[in-house]
């Protein structure tokens, strides 16, 4: 077994949950000492080189008493160890005076090396499946984050009298039912075609035959029964036109299309469908062209990135009109995840750019109330992307809300922004740490609910941005101050370890514990930075089903859309009718785009509200 200089280290603190850390003799600060408990926490430190082999001819193992203090650092550094050679007899031997309880004074160093060596194995195993753990969650994403299911049981936030601390979940909080797997009515299908079917063989006004003295009237509800077809994404029509030829002159007379039947073949509905499957639910087009060929309604990939192109075209200037209204808003999330461009990545290769990478921006802008989502993909980073679109801000504007994570790559330069950082990714790094500090883990994660359970009852209630920053600070702000006052004291009474998972995730909250509370001091500063992190999604998926975009261009269209169909969900319009609507009306949408958005599209569009 060999443990390589810079692994996760040695100390051994066998002691009680939030107990102080004690000072070894002859060790440095901090450092607990060993007492009787059957309870051990490994904490991070410097560990040194030991050898065990198989035929056990060999023993290397470090001496506590060789640790020193590097006074330039405040964590404690280790010294080359002391080696010490067993030969087998001498394990032997060894062995012998442990099972005869006669131990020289020797030995107790020899076999508190050992102990310090397996519980610093132990320590690196479980930093490893910790490690482990945030891989996989970065391929395949994290189930849930809910308290409820770290902690593995429902935990109840005590009522109180003034009925502001009720429930500890966000739905109970709302009064919102928490979603089962029951029927969607009737009423759920607002785009189906709705067919009125009168009685066979009743009339109002007729006698009931059952008894001949009543007169029937109809309800005010019909009785209401729901089918479903299934059909090909994109499904034609034949029309067969009557062909009639003179026998004397020649001439030919076809018969006339019905009206409504336009002069192109893929009509506005197919160009709006190939780009809500394509761009906003991840459906790559060589799957389409797979699916409408075993359909028998062959659609070849290349036909369909041309009629998606076609229908760009006819968006584009909205999409512009977007990106002017989102660089006005009131609050800026922004956020960015890796994406491939395979002509960017080979020009940047070629180039030997110092910066290779490609990454997909999501910017989710508040504007007036209105949430815009806003997508930029190439080899610039969320903040250089921002900076981008505050370009476009208007003069006299006051500094926007930026909300992000703590990364510096997310700041504008150049730009003043009031900058929030994101108390989920704050919270993340407890939850990462939670299997080996459960109980210091708990604290945290059952403290900053009930924080957001307060936001969750501002929402509830309706409150302006004033009257919600006021009630945070009267219900939040002593809640933040007693967990302000909990980090700090875990490293003031030395509870924890600073190089300690834990202690890390501690020092990544104190450190930015301004950016952290901005929502208790600025009106409309927002919790957290989840609004962006589901917007990235979107990317996401395109990442995962299509794996790439070929071109900058193609990159560009497919931004494009992401954004408007985002921004169509976040503003509950249909994005397949708006992209309809779009194109149906592409001269007005480039003379006034201003009223083409999807929040209004519909006061300007022949179709009606659904």
């Amino acid at each position: 077994m060999v443990a390589q200089r810079g692994e996760p280290a040695v100390p051994v603190c066998p002691r009680a949950p939030g107990a102080p850390l004690e000072r070894e003799p002859g060790g440095g600060e901090g450092r607990p000492i060993l007492e009787k408990s059957l309870q051990f926490e490994i904490i991070h430190g410097n560990s040194t080189k030991k050898l065990f082999t198989s035929s056990g001819s060999l023993l290397q193992i470090p001496l506590p008493s060789e640790r020193k203090k590097n006074p330039s650092r405040t964590r404690t550094v280790a010294a080359s160890p002391k080696r010490i050679d067993l030969s087998p007899n001498e394990t032997n031997a060894l062995i012998e005076r442990v099972k005869r309880r006669s131990l020289a004074d020797a030995d107790y160093e020899i076999l508190l090396g050992i102990i310090q060596m397996v519980l610093t194995l132990h320590r690196a195993l479980q930093e490893k499946r910790q490690s482990i753990s945030r891989l996989l969650r970065l391929f395949f994403g994290a189930k849930t984050e809910t308290a409820e299911n770290i902690l593995k049981e429902t935990q109840k936030t005590p009522s109180r009298e003034d009925g502001v601390s009720e429930p500890s979940s966000a739905q109970e909080a709302t009064g919102e039912r928490k979603a089962g797997h029951g029927r969607n009515g009737a009423a759920s299908y607002r785009n189906a075609s709705r067919v009125h079917i009168p009685h066979e063989s009743l009339k109002r006004g007729e006698r009931c035959p059952l008894c001949p003295k009543g007169r029937l009237y109809p309800l005010s509800t019909p009785a209401v029964i729901v089918r479903m077809t299934g059909q090909a994404p994109v499904l034609p029509t034949i029309y067969e036109c009557e062909r009639l030829r003179c026998n004397l002159c020649g001439e030919v007379f076809t018969a006339k299309l019905p009206d409504g039947v336009g002069d192109e073949k893929y009509d506005e509905t197919s160009g709006a469908i190939i780009a809500c499957m394509k761009y906003g639910s991840g459906f790559p087009f060589h799957r389409m062209e797979r699916l409408q060929e075993n359909l028998e309604v062959p659609l070849p990939a290349s036909t369909q990135w041309d009629i998606a192109q076609g229908v760009a075209d006819k968006a584009h200037p909205a999409f512009l009109e977007l990106v002017r209204k989102g660089a006005q808003g009131e609050i800026l999330h922004n956020d960015d995840t890796s994406m491939r461009v395979l002509a960017l990545s080979r020009d940047l290769e070629a180039e030997d750019a110092e910066r290779k990478g490609v990454f997909t921006t999501g910017v989710v802008s508040i504007c007036q109330g209105k949430k815009i989502a806003l997508f930029y993909t190439g080899n610039r980073h969320a903040g250089e992307n921002l900076a981008e679109l505050l370009r476009k801000r208007a003069e006299g504007l006051p500094p926007p809300i930026q909300m992000c994570d703590a990364l510096s790559r997310n700041e504008p330069e150049g730009f003043e922004t009031i900058l929030s950082n994101c108390l989920a990714h704050g919270r993340r790094n407890f939850v990462d740490v939670y299997p080996n500090f459960p109980e210091e883990c708990r604290y945290l994660i059952e403290t900053l609910g009930k924080v957001y359970h307060v936001d969750a009852i501002s929402k509830k209630r309706n409150l302006s941005p004033e009257e919600r920053l006021q009630f945070h600070q009267v219900e939040s702000g002593p809640v933040m101050d007693e967990l302000e006052s909990w980090l700090n004291a875990q490293f003031d009474e030395k509870r924890v370890e600073p190089n300690s998972g834990l202690g890390k995730a501690i020092k990544y909250l104190l450190k930015r514990w301004q950016k952290f509370t901005l929502f208790l001091r600025v009106t409309g500063a927002p919790l957290d930075n989840n609004v962006c992190e589901r917007a990235l999604k979107r990317a996401i998926l395109h990442r995962k089903n299509s794996l790439y975009f070929r071109t900058e261009h193609g990159a560009y269209i497919g931004d494009m859309f992401m954004s408007l169909i985002h921004t169509c969900e976040l503003a509950g319009a249909n994005p397949f009718d708006y992209l309809v609507a779009l194109q149906k009306n592409a001269r007005e949408v480039r003379a006034h785009p201003e009223g083409w958005l999807p929040w209004n599209y519909l006061e300007r569009s022949d179709r009606p509200p659904s």
